[in-house]
C-alpha cells in the first residue's frame, strides 16, 4: 500500500508545475492520512509549505516527523528556521549538516543575517570559484556578493571586501547597482553613490518582466537611500521635491519603512517641535525577528530616539533604558556604539546642563563607573567648555592610571587606543608639554608593535616624534618603529623616509637602495631662492609672555585726572571755556591773593596781617591782636550778638 502510495504521488509530481503547489499539499495530506510516517510525502509536503511561504506550517511538520525526517532534510529545516528569524538554530543545523552546496548557500545568508560578515564571505568566495553554479545561481551570487560588500563597508571591514570600487558589471542590474551605491555611501562617495542609485532606479523601471506594482515596491527603498544622499549633500531643494515623491505606507519592507520614517522626521520642519517629534518617532512599530535593523542602523536609530527623548525632557526615562543597556556592557570598550549610549546617559543624568553644573552632576556617575570612556570623555569636553584644561588633564591621567593598574588582557588596548591618546596629546599640546607628548606615544608604540593588527597611524605619529628627538636612544626606537612599518608598507614615502631619517646616522649602507626611492633634495629646493631667503632674514616667531608666579594683582598705573564736565547752566555769563578758572574763585575775597581792601584805614589792617608769617607780638594763638593763620579774626562782645540776633528775629 505505501509503494502505491509513493508511486502515484510521484507520478502527480511530475505532471505538476510551479504553479500547483496547493495540488501538491493536498495530494501530500491525502497520502498521510494513510500512512503518517510516509518520509517521502512528509518531505514533499514540507517544501510545498515553503513554495507558499507557510514557515510556520512547514516547522511543525518538521517538528512532527521525528529525527529521521530531520536527518533527511537539514536544507528544507536550515531554511525555515532562518526564514522564521532563528538564525542561531539554522547555523547550529548548517554547520552539522556538511558542505553541500544548497545549504552553504543557506548557512552565507544566516552568517550575514548574524553580521558575520567575513564568515559569509569565505563561503560565497568558495561558491564562486566553484564551477557548479548555473547561470541563475550565478546571478544570485554575484548580488548577494556585492549586498555583503556594502555591509563589510558600513560595519568598518571594508578591507575584507572584494570590490573596492563599483565595476561595469554592477551596471547590468538594478540590484548590483543599488548594492554598489550603498558601498560608495559607506565609504563617504557620496557624489558617486547619487549617481549609481540614479541607475538602479532607470534599471528598475526599465524592466519588463516586472508590473508596475512590483516596480514600485522595488524602486521606494532605492528613492530612501536616495532621500538620505541629498540630505547629506545639502541638495534641500531636490530633497523636499523627492521627499513627496515617497509614500512611506507603500514600502513593503517594516525595516526599511522603520528606516524611512526616521528620515522624513528628521528633514521635516515638525521636527523643530520636540514633543510633536516624540510622539510620532515612538508610533513607528516594533520590528519582527525577520526584519530586524542590522547593528549600525539599530545604533543610529538608538541614538535618535533617547536625543528626541532628551528634548522631550525624559530624562527619567532616558537614564532607566541606557542603565540596562551599559548593564550588559563589558567595560571598559573602544565601542562607538556603547560609548555614545554612555554620552547620552550622562546628559539625561546632568539634564542637559553644561558647565560646571553639568560636570558636578556627571563626577559622581564617574565613581561608580571609574573605567566608561563615553563618560569620561564626556566629563573632558565639559571642562574643556569651561576653559578648565587642567582638570581635563588630570581625570584622563587619572583613567589611563587606573588602566595601567589593572591586570586584564583587554585593558591594554583600551589604555593605547589611537583615539584617546589623540585626546591626551592634544590636552599636553595646548600645556606646551612636549615631553610627555614624546613618552606616551613612545609607550603607545612599544605596546603596538608586539600585536598583530598595529593601528599604523598611531606608529606613524610615535617615530615621526621621536625622530626628532636627539637622544640616541629614541633614535633606536624610531628606527625599530619604521623597519616594521617598512616591512608592512614598502612603497609608502612617508614610511620610507622615516626609514631612512632613522638608520642615516647609524647605519647608512642599510638605507642606502631606499634613498633613490624619495625625492632628490635638488628637486625639492629647485623653486627656491636661497639668497632671496638669505637676504629677508629669519623671522621671529613672538615669544610667549612668561607666566608670572606671583599670585598678586599687579598694581595698576597712576591713573589719569579725569576731566570733569561742567553744565552750561552753573557757568558765569561772562565765562571764557578757553581760560583756566581761578582756583580761588570759592574762597571769600578777604582770603583770596588778589584782595585789596579800600580806604586808608583798610590798607593798614592788611599791612598788620601776615600771610603764614611771624606775628608782631608772639605765637601766642590767644593774642587778639595777631593769631598764627591766613586770616585775622576779630573778637566781638557776646552782648552785642546775641542781642544784634535777637533784633533780626525780632524783624521776621
Amino acid at each position: 500500500m505505501a509503494a502505491t502510495t509513493t508511486q502515484s504521488l510521484s507520478a502527480l509530481l511530475r505532471r505538476s508545475t510551479i504553479e500547483d503547489h496547493e495540488e501538491v499539499l493536498k495530494a501530500c495530506n491525502s497520502t498521510l492520512k494513510k500512512s503518517k510516517t510516509d518520509l517521502e510525502a512528509q518531505h514533499v509536503k514540507i517544501v510545498a509549505l515553503l513554495k507558499l511561504d507557510r514557515y510556520d506550517d512547514a516547522l511543525r511538520v518538521i517538528e512532527d516527523g521525528g529525527d529521521k525526517l530531520k536527518e533527511r532534510i537539514p536544507l528544507e529545516q536550515a531554511y525555515v528556521q532562518y526564514k522564521l528569524g532563528n538564525y542561531v538554530e539554522a547555523e547550529r543545523i548548517v554547520n552539522a549538516a556538511g558542505g553541500e552546496r544548497g545549504i552553504r548557500q543557506v548557512g552565507a545568508q544566516t552568517s550575514y543575517r548574524l553580521e558575520k560578515f567575513s564568515q559569509a564571505a569565505d563561503v560565497y568566495k568558495e561558491l564562486a570559484r566553484s564551477a557548479a553554479a548555473n547561470g541563475s545561481e550565478e546571478n544570485d551570487l554575484r548580488i548577494n556578493s556585492s549586498a555583503l560588500d556594502a555591509q563589510l563597508e558600513w560595519s568598518g571591514q571594508g578591507h575584507l571586501a572584494q570590490k573596492q570600487k563599483p565595476s561595469r558589471e554592477d551596471m547590468e542590474a538594478f540590484e548590483t547597482a543599488y548594492n554598489a551605491a550603498c558601498g560608495s555611501i559607506a565609504r563617504g562617495e557620496l557624489g558617486q553613490g547619487e549617481v549609481l542609485l540614479k541607475r538602479a532606479k532607470d534599471l528598475c523601471n526599465a524592466l519588463d518582466d516586472l508590473s508596475e506594482t512590483e516596480k514600485r515596491a522595488e524602486s521606494l527603498p532605492i528613492s530612501v537611500q536616495q532621500l538620505f544622499v541629498l540630505c547629506r549633500l545639502g541638495k534641500t531643494e531636490e530633497a523636499e521635491t523627492l521627499a513627496t515623491e515617497i509614500t512611506i505606507r507603500d514600502i513593503p519592507d517594516l525595516s526599511t519603512k522603520t528606516v524611512a520614517k526616521i528620515n522624513a522626521l528628521v528633514h521635516s520642519h515638525q521636527s523643530s517641535n520636540p514633543y510633536l517629534s516624540f510622539r510620532l518617532f515612538h508610533s513607528t512599530p516594533d520590528l519582527p525577528m525577520t526584519d530586524k535593523l542590522f547593528d549600525f542602523q539599530e545604533s543610529i536609530r538608538r541614538r535618535n530616539q533617547y536625543t528626541i527623548d532628551l528634548l522631550a525632557l525624559k530624562y527619567e526615562g532616558v537614564v532607566a533604558s541606557t542603565s540596562k543597556f551599559l548593564q550588559q556592557q563589558q567595560l571598559p570598550t573602544t565601542s562607538a556604539i556603547s560609548n555614545t549610549i554612555s554620552v547620552l546617559h550622562a546628559a539625561a543624568h546632568a539634564k542637559n546642563q553644561q558647565g560646571k553644573a553639568g560636570v558636578k552632576q556627571i563626577l559622581s556617575l564617574l565613581e561608580k563607573r571609574p573605567y566608561d570612556v563615553g563618560l569620561l570623555l564626556t566629563i573632558i569636553q565639559l571642562y574643556m567648555l569651561t576653559g578648565n584644561h587642567a582638570s581635563a588633564v588630570h581625570v584622563l591621567e587619572a583613567f589611563l592610571k587606573r588602566l595601567d593598574e589593572s591586570t586584564a588582557a583587554t585593558d591594554g588596548d583600551v589604555r593605547f587606543a589611537p583615539g584617546l591618546l589623540a585626546v591626551l596629546v592634544s590636552l599636553y599640546a595646548l600645556q606646551g608639554r612636549k615631553a610627555h607628548t614624546k613618552s606616551e606615544l613612545a609607550r603607545a608604540a612599544s605596546y603596538w608593535r608586539h600585536k598583530s593588527k598595529p593601528p599604523r597611524s598611531l606608529l606613524r605619529a610615535a617615530g615621526a616624534l621621536l625622530l626628532e628627538s636627539p637622544s640616541p636612544e629614541d633614535l633606536t626606537e624610531a628606527g625599530e618603529i619604521f623597519d616594521s612599518l617598512h616591512e608592512q608598507e614598502p612603497n609608502d614615502r612617508f614610511v620610507t623616509a622615516g626609514f631612512v631619517a632613522s638608520h642615516a646616522t647609524t647605519s647608512p649602507s642599510k638605507v642606502q637602495p631606499e634613498v633613490d626611492k624619495l625625492t632628490s633634495t635638488n628637486r625639492l629646493i629647485s623653486g627656491i631662492d636661497a639668497a632671496a631667503l638669505e637676504e629677508a632674514g629669519v623671522p621671529h616667531a613672538p615669544s610667549a609672555p612668561q607666566a608670572d608666579t606671583n599670585r598678586k594683582r599687579a598694581a595698576e598705573d597712576a591713573a589719569k585726572p579725569i576731566k570733569k564736565r561742567v553744565r552750561k547752566s552753573r557757568l558765569p555769563k561772562d565765562s571764557d571755556p578757553s581760560k583756566p578758572a581761578d582756583p580761588e574763585r570759592w574762597m571769600p575775597l578777604r582770603d583770596r591773593s588778589t584782595y585789596r581792601p579800600k580806604g586808608k584805614k583798610g590798607r593798614q589792617k592788611a599791612s598788620a596781617l601776615t600771610q603764614g608769617g611771624i606775628s608782631e607780638k608772639g605765637d601766642d594763638p590767644l593774642n587778639s591782636s595777631g593769631v598764627s593763620g591766613a586770616t585775622k579774626v576779630e573778637k566781638a562782645s557776646v552782648g552785642g550778638t546775641i542781642a544784634k540776633a535777637k533784633r533780626k528775629k525780632g524783624k521776621k
